[in-house]
């Protein structure tokens, strides 16, 4: 975390792949690392995977692709929540390969995931693709192991105990 805290990462154009169970902190990291960009300057933006997939195919439908892409490489910071809740199909999984990709080795995207990366063929259905997808975003990225139990597992049970 003190490596990241510098935010030297978004300088050297690198990723941060937060992975690990439900409730152990990965967005909670995230959203700071996010907040403490913005106010250091850096164009930063947060968007869950589910609505970047479902931004990415409104605009290919509405034939304004071009423009989203634009606006996309104007982020210093991409922070991309919760890789792994919901599957894709295979247009949702190729532009989602294709708009990341164009970030890796130049701008710096932070992603969330529940999913080890042995499982991410379980979202993108493709083989081929996940390999290519995890080869450019893990190239010279920070991959941090986030298992562990819930913290809100461990205050929901808190609270029931003083109820």
């Amino acid at each position: 975390i003190k490596v990241f805290s510098s935010l030297d990462f978004i300088e050297t154009g690198q990723n941060i792949i937060l992975a690990g169970n439900p409730g152990t902190g990965k967005t909670h990291i995230a959203i700071g690392l996010g907040i403490k960009a913005c106010n250091k300057g850096y164009k930063v933006l947060f968007t869950t995977i589910p609505l970047l997939v479902n931004e990415l195919k409104e605009s290919r439908s509405e034939k304004t692709l071009r423009a989203f892409e634009k606006k996309f490489e104007k982020y210093d910071l991409i922070i991309a929540d919760e890789l792994g809740y919901i599957s894709f199909d295979k247009e949702a999984s190729e532009l989602l390969f294709t708009y990341l990709s164009l970030r890796a080795g130049r701008k710096s995207t932070i992603i969330t995931t529940n999913l080890s990366f042995e499982r991410w063929d379980e979202i993108f259905k493709d083989p081929v693709m996940t390999a290519a997808m995890i080869d450019r975003l893990t190239h010279k990225s920070y991959i941090v192991n986030m298992n562990g139990n819930s913290y809100r597992l461990k205050e929901t049970q808190l609270w029931l105990e003083k109820q």
